[in-house]
């Protein structure tokens, strides 16, 4: 086993190393629902958890492409696992975010699991010394594990116009209901949330533009840090890559079974010496070599405006959300095309390629990863218009 040269190294060796065990566990995440203890705790070990987390407070805070290429490897063992931690490691950034008060209380263990209800399905209102909380949400990715959860609500105030904050609450506060029956990233434990009556410290509730844009105040890691990117684009920087694990370990577990695999009902003994075999699984492996060059692409562009402290323009980050999109559907065409060849032997619910394919299937229409808004954004800035979405 090679030496890691550097932390972030170190981290995606141990996270390569735990793949196998992901993947054995990828059955009884979906029989119940939620990730394996066992998941977590090697993931823990690994230092998974950390990667998000501000130095200061014993983290690794390592770049957006060293964060994507250890969550793209964790998605390569299991898309539900992949999934949780891209949720866990993505709204710690967010945390990073928040005030130096509110940092303090949510980074004092150094690895720490946040979860999030984005959509705005709650409300907030103003009290002394902070709000009350009150909503429900659904889709509530990784509260099962989390330590801390984001919920973004809407902020009411007589006679003004409401306006969408992000209050960051613990998840010992929080109510989760029995909800999450599904038949695509089943082992995600994405159910519903319900917080009533809840009092929140006004140093954990921060403006919806103001998180989106990085200009939260009274926090010591604002501008040029190397690590203030956009909220959307490295929400979306980092989910993406789960989806091309999740298209690396199809294209893995079809070349694992194929030597000496025959086509029922012809003379092909060997299937891998049929042209049209070896000709869909290039094409599986150019798309998915395709979506990572975009996404080389998108990261370094996103670390040059970090590390310069600026924002970037409409156009490149409409250009990065569509490329965002094409790469997703690239992701799953991959997957597609894999499926299209593998036999009917795959529809064993203990063979892990028809997890691999209903998860991708599912996640592809995660409301902002799916391809079609996405390309409409990017698609409109080319012909003149404006983005039509905030979410870039």
């Amino acid at each position: 086993m090679a030496t890691p040269v550097n932390e972030a190294e170190a981290v995606l060796q141990a996270v390569r190393e735990v793949v196998p065990r992901l993947r054995e566990n990828g059955l009884e995440a979906e029989n119940r629902g939620w990730i394996p203890d066992e998941n977590i705790e090697l993931l823990e070990k690994a230092g998974v958890f950390r990667i998000a987390v501000p130095k200061r407070f014993g983290g690794l805070d390592l770049p957006a492409a060293e964060q994507a290429a250890i969550v793209a490897e964790i998605g390569r063992g299991c898309g539900s696992t992949g999934w949780v931690s891209c949720a866990w490691v993505s709204s710690a950034w967010i945390a990073t975010q928040y005030p130096d008060k509110a940092q303090e209380e949510i980074f004092v263990d150094g690895s720490v699991r946040i979860s999030g209800g984005f959509t705005p399905t709650g409300t907030a209102v103003e009290t002394e010394g902070g709000y009350v909380l009150n909503g429900s949400w659904r889709f509530n990715t990784g509260i099962k594990g989390a330590d801390w959860n984001i919920y973004a609500a809407m902020l009411q105030r007589p006679g003004q116009e409401d306006e969408e904050v992000f209050a960051i609450v613990p998840a010992s506060d929080v109510s989760i209901a029995d909800d999450w029956d599904v038949t695509a990233a089943a082992g995600t434990g994405s159910s519903t949330t319900t917080v009533k009556d809840l009092f929140v410290p006004a140093h954990r509730v921060v403006d919806g533009i103001e998180v989106l844009e990085g200009l939260v105040g009274d926090r010591s890691n604002a501008g040029a840090t190397g690590r203030n990117y956009g909220l959307t684009a490295y929400v979306m920087a980092l989910s993406v890559p789960v989806y091309f694990g999740l298209a690396r370990a199809a294209l893995e577990v079809f070349l694992q079974r194929l030597p000496g695999k025959g086509i029922a009902y012809t003379h092909w003994a060997e299937q891998r010496e049929h042209p049209y075999t070896q000709v869909k699984v290039a094409v599986a492996a150019n798309k998915i070599t395709a979506a990572e060059g975009l996404a080389e692409g998108w990261l370094r562009l996103m670390q040059s405006g970090a590390d310069a402290g600026e924002q970037l323009s409409v156009e490149q980050k409409a250009t990065m959300r569509g490329q965002f999109g094409y790469a997703v559907q690239l992701a799953k065409e991959a997957v597609q095309e894999l499926h299209d060849i593998s036999g009917a032997s795959i529809i064993a619910r203990t063979a892990p390629f028809q997890r691999i394919q209903r998860d991708i299937e599912g996640l592809y229409l995660h409301g902002l990863m799916t391809p079609v808004g996405s390309l409409e954004a990017h698609g409109r800035v080319l012909v003149g218009l404006d983005p039509g979405t905030d979410y870039l």
